[in-house]
């Protein structure tokens, strides 16, 4: 079987009153950072927080009564679980989940809320898949590939035609590319209803192993690397979606830890939107000038996923903020008597910053006897109010050090 665009319309009909026509949001910020209309679409809103749900209740729904009778198995690291998990559930058959034993518990509840069975097993990713293929043969279970399977391709392509319906424009399509699967349905809908549209691929830079392989000829593996963009962390591409992203994928870029990152944040503060780090790689490109883009485009980028820990969010914003030079670190040293800190906060407040964090120093500085070290975690509007408030403390007669960033290996 070859997926074609009628293959994508029927899944369509298929998916009608079981996902949300998730949103395209029209983005004044980023054209203006692009240079063209731009444009989101915002499927981290779908069902399970993810696009997973398209692909897999397209193929979950066309199952044999005898296979959903013996019910499905796969493995993932956290949004295809809970799309199998959803799509089984409302097929009303049985959905055994195995997550790496380092699964995020969020993901873990995520997925057994939605009916699917969770079985922890292997300390990665490759070690859950193998096990879940033992089940597979030992239980008789129907395997439900995350990408490589031309039913879940046909799913993923629905929000292609969804993109196209909704600008009829568009020019260039930004999508993640984990191992394939939403790219290669996307590129199908997108090149068969807009032939001259571009589609453009976007991998995480420490695990990207498309480049590689279009430059070889034939899949070659990704070194595996650490990366907060864990839903495209990917390490080998699928038989089926590597000969369409040669055939129909126009460019592949990457992206790294701190454009991800970025992006991300831009989400939140500029479309109230929460997105995964895989689900930001797409504007991540866009927001680090990494996709070339005419005047007259009109771009889309597919936030394809919103599942990311409060956690791991909240350390995120918090870095950007940093990076942005809206958080400071200001070291200093007081006299050690009483009132001395409030005058040093008083002359903080005359500068408008806001105080976050306030630590007293003593033995770990080494302070001089009498004094004491002050370290201050600040808000400031940007940098330039940042040295505006470094300023006006040696004014005021303190020798301030601002902390860098740290020279942290990546």
């Amino acid at each position: 079987m070859t997926v074609k665009l009628s293959d994508i319309e029927t899944a369509r009909e298929r998916l009608d009153g079981i996902i949300i026509p998730t949103p395209m949001i029209s983005d004044a910020r980023l054209s203006r950072v692009v240079g063209a209309s731009a444009h989101l679409k915002a499927e981290c809103l779908q069902k399970g927080g993810s696009f997973k749900i398209r692909g897999a209740y397209n193929k979950i729904s066309q199952l044999s009564d005898e296979e959903k009778k013996r019910g499905v198995v796969t493995a993932s690291a956290g949004n295809h679980a809970q799309g199998v998990a959803l799509a089984a559930t409302l097929n009303g058959i049985r959905s055994v989940i195995v997550l790496p034993e380092i699964a995020p518990l969020t993901k873990i509840n995520a997925t057994l809320s939605f009916g699917g069975e969770v079985v922890l097993h292997g300390a990665t990713f490759d070690e859950a898949v193998a096990y879940s293929r033992e089940l597979q043969e030992k239980e008789g279970y129907t395997y439900v590939h995350a990408f490589d399977d031309e039913r879940i391709i046909a799913g993923q392509g629905t929000i292609g035609v969804e993109m196209v319906e909704a600008l009829p424009d568009l020019s260039a399509v930004v999508v993640p590319i984990g191992g394939g699967g939403l790219i290669s349905g996307i590129a199908i809908a997108v090149k068969s209803l807009k032939p001259h549209a571009r589609i453009i691929g976007v991998q995480a830079e420490n695990v990207a192993w498309v480049n590689p392989s279009l430059k070889a000829g034939h899949p070659v593996y990704a070194e595996p690397g650490q990366t907060i963009a864990d839903g495209i962390a990917v390490k080998s591409p699928g038989e089926i979606t590597f000969p369409l992203i040669q055939d129909l994928v126009d460019e592949v870029v990457e992206v790294s830890e701190e454009e991800i990152a970025r992006a991300i944040f831009f989400c939140v503060q500029n479309n109230r939107l929460v997105v995964e780090g895989a689900g930001g790689a797409g504007l991540a490109a866009l927001l680090a000038n990494k996709v070339p883009i005419r005047s007259d485009d009109t771009v889309c980028a597919v936030l394809c996923g919103g599942n990311i820990d409060a956690n791991l969010l909240a350390r995120v914003l918090e870095q950007v903020l940093v990076h942005q030079g809206r958080y400071i670190m200001l070291k200093l040293l007081v006299l050690d008597r009483p009132g001395m800190l409030a005058a040093l906060l008083n002359h903080v407040a005359e500068t408008h910053a806001n105080v976050i964090e306030v630590f007293h120093r003593r033995a770990m500085w080494l302070a001089p006897l009498g004094r004491v070290g002050i370290e201050m975690l600040l808000e400031v509007r940007d940098n330039e109010h940042g040295r505006e408030v470094q300023k006006h403390l040696e004014a005021a007669g303190y020798q301030v050090e601002r902390e860098g960033q740290g020279d942290w290996e990546e």
